[in-house]
């Protein structure tokens, strides 16, 4: 395999929207950790394109008075994936489905969270798309995030490689304000790490690791 091609699947592989499963038979876990968003996972890949796991979600609106938090068995699925000759797309599905409890609420609920992300990279660009709708009688707490960045510079397969990434995502029904965080991605073969502060001035970490 060329050096570019082993730089490429190296960016893919380690990729946090553009990849929310890992190559057949690999196991990942990732996790999204900051005071008003806190996520966990592991899914484990049965094909080249289907995963499965189960994670959990906590939620807390901007004013800190509402939360949630939500256990989901999820399934994962690459619909498309279109190779260029310095380059590479993706389409994704994710589902999930469990029970989420609120302190505005007794007991718990079912919610559905059904989803889709796309991503465009190469080893030195990356911009992505996410969608997530959790839904569950009366809450309504949609998802949506697109980020973009750029590697510093090119490395080899097994050397880590930093990135300067942006995220701006935002939750319906518990937030009224866009987040915006600007991220130093270091990613190697088999994992990355993220950190960031946003423009609430909350700090926010980030990893993923392939086994």
């Amino acid at each position: 395999m060329s050096k570019f091609f082993c730089l490429l699947a190296l960016a893919v592989a380690a990729s946090a929207q553009a990849g929310p499963m890992g190559f057949k038979d690999s196991t990942m876990a990732m996790g999204d950790l900051s005071p008003n968003w806190r996520e966990a996972w592991l899914n484990h890949a049965v094909t080249p394109r289907d995963a499965f796991g189960a994670g959990g979600v906590y939620m807390r609106s901007d004013n800190k008075r509402l939360t949630r938090e939500f256990g989901e068995l999820s399934y994962t699925r690459l619909l498309h994936r279109v190779n260029g000759e310095h380059s590479q797309a993706n389409f994704w599905f994710i589902g999930g489905v469990g029970p989420v409890r609120g302190n505005d609420f007794a007991g718990s609920k079912t919610m559905l969270a059904p989803g889709i992300s796309a991503d465009y990279e190469t080893t030195r660009v990356y911009v992505s798309g996410a969608l997530r709708l959790y839904r569950a009688t009366g809450l309504q707490h949609d998802y949506a995030s697109v980020r973009t960045g750029f590697s510093f510079y090119e490395v080899d397969y097994d050397e880590v490689q930093p990135w300067f990434i942006v995220e701006a995502r935002r939750m319906r029904g518990l937030s009224e304000k866009t987040e915006v965080t600007p991220l130093l991605r270091l990613i190697h073969k088999s994992y990355f790490v993220e950190l960031g502060i946003n423009n609430m001035k909350q700090g926010r970490f980030n990893f993923m690791y392939i086994f």
